[in-house]
């Protein structure tokens, strides 16, 4: 019989120590839910797992991306939508003034609206942005990542959908050459659109003088100092008949001052033609008020427009049909993300989540032989008290 070391004792002890280490990482792991809360705990687990993390935030984050692709095709789709609204009014018009029914005046006033309704193209295509950048002038390209890893990328593209780049719209009613062309003034007054060719820089004052004949116009770059023109100019009633130019190369502005009791002011303004009518030909009218591809001006320009506008409308179409292309493949590429992600998790699932049933058992058996090795443990340390009796 030994005193000194109590084997039994010692034996107990480590044992409880065992049990207790045991039920602690239980405890950890329950409370937790992982079954690797350390590296300690599985080590080739726990650098899978980590892997594996970085590929399900990754494929999240893609799908993020995704979605804010789809939202900006979505807006510069929106926008084009709205362009392929004013291609339509436009084409209307334009079918509008094909028929011989409406006046050049009337045409003018259809002209007018065609004209804006290009301006507001011009601007959608300008003024479309999405998160600080422009989408419809042309510039937008760039990737979309829409993976979990390096090179996971879709490249996109947007091209141009100004007037210029839809068949290249042009307005009518633009600049106005004054030669061998008869005007009939529509009323007293009258205002002018274009530049002057064949006189020197600044601008050109022009006003017409009586002769035995008729009148002839002077002009004038200071509107005082007054010389004739070479080619005579005639004025018949309110007709005006410009024959001839002062010869010179420069391109000038043009203002007109009139002389006589029957025109009360003929001058030059910004854009358009106003107050003007007008027995010319079609091919008069178009030189004089430009054509343009979507002018109205005449039959021949709006039965012409009906094509163009057409064709505009299907450049704009196709734009539209590869953003709806784009658009379902990012829908199916969130989907397939969804998947992924989800069936990663469940692998990253398997190896660092606990099984709580088959812990809790490992709980409970370390609780009780915890248990069981603390009263062993007050057993083995009453064994050396049976000394004492040796002694009595």
């Amino acid at each position: 019989m030994r005193i000194n070391n109590n084997i039994m004792a010692l034996n107990a002890h480590r044992q409880l120590g065992i049990n207790q280490t045991n039920a602690s990482k239980s405890m950890e792991r329950l409370s937790s839910g992982m079954r690797i809360n350390r590296a300690g705990d599985d080590a080739a687990g726990l650098a899978i797992s980590e892997k594996m993390r970085g590929q399900i935030r990754g494929l999240k984050q893609a799908q993020r991306n995704a979605q804010d692709g789809i939202s900006l095709i979505q807006t510069a789709e929106g926008a084009l939508n709205e362009t392929h609204s004013i291609l339509q009014r436009m084409r209307e018009l334009a079918v509008q003034a094909s028929t011989d029914t409406y006046t050049l005046t009337d045409r003018k006033e259809i002209q007018k609206e065609i004209n804006q309704l290009l301006d507001e193209i011009d601007r959608i295509a300008d003024k479309t942005y999405f998160n600080t950048k422009k989408l419809l002038d042309g510039n937008f390209s760039g990737k979309f990542h829409i993976g979990a890893n390096q090179g996971d990328n879709m490249d996109i593209s947007i091209n141009a959908m100004s007037t210029d780049q839809l068949g290249t719209l042009t307005k009518s009613g633009g600049a106005t050459s004054f030669s061998d062309t008869t005007y009939q003034v529509g009323g007293n007054d009258i205002t002018l659109n274009g530049t002057y060719t064949g006189t020197t820089n600044g601008k050109l004052y022009l006003k017409s003088v009586a002769e035995d004949n008729g009148f002839k116009y002077q002009y004038s770059t200071d509107g005082t100092n007054w010389s004739d023109l070479k080619k005579k100019t005639e004025v018949e009633g309110v007709t005006l008949t410009f024959t001839g130019a002062p010869t010179s190369e420069e391109s000038v502005e043009i203002e007109l001052v009139a002389a006589t009791s029957n025109i009360n002011s003929l001058e030059v303004a910004d854009s358009d033609i106003d107050g003007l009518d007008s027995d010319l030909t079609d091919d008069d009218v178009e030189n004089k008020l430009g054509a343009g591809n979507v002018g109205v001006l005449t039959q021949k320009g709006a039965d012409a427009a009906i094509t163009n506008i057409n064709d505009a409308i299907e450049l704009v179409s196709a734009e539209r049909s590869k953003l709806g292309a784009i658009q379902n493949r990012l829908e199916h590429t969130i989907a397939n993300l969804g998947t992924s992600a989800e069936n990663l998790q469940a692998a990253e699932s398997r190896i660092r989540d606990l099984d709580m049933a088959e812990e809790i058992m490992a709980f409970t058996k370390n609780n009780i032989l915890q248990q069981a090795a603390t009263a062993m443990l007050a057993q083995a340390n009453m064994a050396p008290q049976s000394v004492l009796q040796l002694l009595g």
